[in-house]
């Protein structure tokens, strides 16, 4: 049983559960859930997991408009975290809208089958985390944009309108990592995706992730992924 669907609801709160997990993504509008120890508003951006026999209360402003899955599996990662909502990531909310649009029309049980299968495999993938402090999500974008640059923690704490102590831990608590530790991660990810869809030479990769020193850059990327850049060359 795997089935989307566009929901509006009532203002009035409401509850029941069902024998099937739910994921419930605003696209318009926000609704306002209890489920395990989570209650108050669910956002675009936003993903609320209800699993199978949970009883959840609900209700939203009836202009709102809401992705709903209802499926009887859902990825390992999510059936593992430990809280009901978290902040969607960029490749699965542009999915979302996808699916939205896919919605308004007729769409026959082969594209659904389709769809829900590309729509599980984002899921799998996604770091499932607490919505983002607003401050942090300000450094996180001067980092995104400007990923070849150094980025001083003093430097992204003045971005973010905190002290640098401050700065490391909410930028712990919103993504529960260090920020050491995550722009690593993001650098890797982003060179490694250079390196298998482009044609771009290692040493001008490593500068487009802020390695001056091509060598720096394949240890540190053997260090992360267990093998040099070279394996993903295309």
């Amino acid at each position: 049983m795997d089935h989307f669907s566009i929901r509006s609801y009532s203002n009035e709160m409401r509850g029941h559960f069902h024998e099937y997990h739910q994921l419930v993504l605003p696209l318009h509008g926000s609704i306002h859930i209890s489920v395990g120890e989570f209650s108050g508003p669910v956002s675009p951006g936003d993903c609320v997991i209800i699993k199978a026999g949970q009883r959840h209360d609900f209700r939203a402003p009836e202009t709102a408009r809401f992705l709903v899955l209802d499926t009887g599996r859902l990825p390992d990662n999510l059936m593992a975290f430990t809280e009901e909502k978290f902040a969607v990531n960029a490749p699965l909310m542009a999915f979302v809208h996808f699916i939205e649009q896919q919605l308004q029309h007729q769409v026959n049980r082969v594209l659904e089958s389709l769809t829900y299968e590309l729509f599980y495999q984002l899921l799998a993938q996604q770091t499932c985390v607490r919505r983002i402090d607003k401050r942090i999500g300000q450094a996180l974008e001067v980092i995104a944009e400007n990923l070849g640059q150094t980025h001083s923690l003093t430097v992204l704490a003045r971005v973010a309108c905190l002290s640098p102590t401050q700065f490391k831990k909410v930028f712990k608590q919103s993504l529960g990592v260090s920020f050491q530790v995550y722009l690593t991660r993001l650098r890797m990810e982003k060179a490694k995706a250079l390196l298998t869809h482009t044609d771009i030479p290692v040493s001008l990769v490593a500068e487009r992730v802020g390695y001056q020193n091509a060598s720096a850059f394949s240890r540190r990327f053997r260090q992360h992924f267990g093998t040099s850049p070279k394996t993903f060359v295309r």
